[in-house]
């Protein structure tokens, strides 16, 4: 097992940030961390890369304790803070060398560096001090930075914040290529990354573990596994649709569109037709349609006593 936290609890002061988080990530998983902002990824991030202590349970990495053996968890981690701290003034390959020294690299620092220039794409911009790059580089940097030593675990703490499209396509590939090697934790609020780079989402809010699961399967934990998309020509009673056995929730789209959710193994767009004769309206559209990872985030992390994120 690469990471393996049981029951643990941060409290920054009197504010309990993480709440009896249990999980663990196997070797080869590319895991995601999604939640609202201060549900607690980035401090189970920092827990993880040895950058903050938990106030109770257990954390390994790589099957060494982070408070006992941090040294040997830190020599198997790779960590990309979310504010990517860099030193402006140094050149790229100046940096990366500095950085295979901290880690005792000695006869292998030039090769690794040379690595990670290459794999990271960053040869044309290796000879430029590291403030005149763009966040794009910069971010590229922070991952060869992350990489130099080899680890087995990498985490990322949002690693495509603020790039352009052009520059999130070329980070997902790099953590694609990646998560074929090593174990990579990432958090962030890109669903669509979620679904190109990850096999595997974990959700977390106010600081507890809401849902576990292969992404594929994310979007059977709301409460519908499926959406039916209804158009009629005139206005409907949304009520009424409700009484169709199996529907769960309707959800009216003007000027006469509705989403009917439902988590019945049954089609239930025969009783919708049915319904449409029954009232005199001529359906203009029916289909069947995937619930998205957006919605289904939303509905997992509610509060259902506010309605708040």
């Amino acid at each position: 097992m690469s990471v393996k936290a049981e029951n643990v609890t941060r409290y920054y002061g009197r504010q309990k940030a993480l709440d009896e988080v249990s999980f663990q990530v196997r070797e080869g998983e590319v895991v995601a961390f999604l939640g609202p902002n201060g549900a607690g990824k980035s401090t189970m991030m920092k827990i993880i890369a040895c950058y903050l202590p938990q106030s109770s349970g257990k954390v390994s990495v790589c099957g060494h304790d982070v408070n006992t053996h941090p040294l040997k968890v830190k020599r198997q981690v790779g960590y990309l803070p979310e504010n990517n701290p860099l030193y402006a003034d140094m050149y790229v390959e100046e940096y990366l060398g500095f950085v295979a020294g901290v880690y005792g690299l000695g006869r292998k620092r030039k090769m690794r560096v040379e690595e990670m220039i290459e794999l990271t794409g960053l040869t044309p911009e290796y000879r430029k001090t590291i403030g005149t790059l763009s966040r794009g580089y910069r971010q590229r940097v922070g991952l060869a930075q992350a990489l130099i030593h080899d680890p087995k675990v990498l985490i990322l703490d949002e690693p495509t914040s603020g790039l352009d499209p052009n520059q999130l396509t070329e980070m997902r590939r790099l953590i694609r290529e990646i998560g074929k090697k090593k174990t990579v934790i990432l958090s962030t609020h890109i669903m669509q990354e979620v679904e190109a780079v990850c096999n595997r989402v974990v959700i977390i809010s106010h600081g507890r573990i809401m849902a576990d699961a292969p992404t594929s399967e994310v979007r059977l934990l709301n409460k519908a596994s499926r959406i039916i998309w209804a158009e009629f020509d005139k206005e409907v009673d949304a009520e009424r649709i409700k009484e169709i056995e199996g529907v769960l929730d309707v959800v009216k789209e003007p000027p006469a569109g509705y989403r009917i959710f439902t988590r019945t193994t049954r089609d239930i767009r025969p009783d919708i037709f049915r319904f449409a004769v029954e009232n005199n309206c001529v359906l203009l559209t029916l289909e069947q349609q995937e619930e998205s990872l957006e919605e289904v985030f939303r509905q997992i992390t509610i509060k259902p006593e506010t309605g708040d994120i």
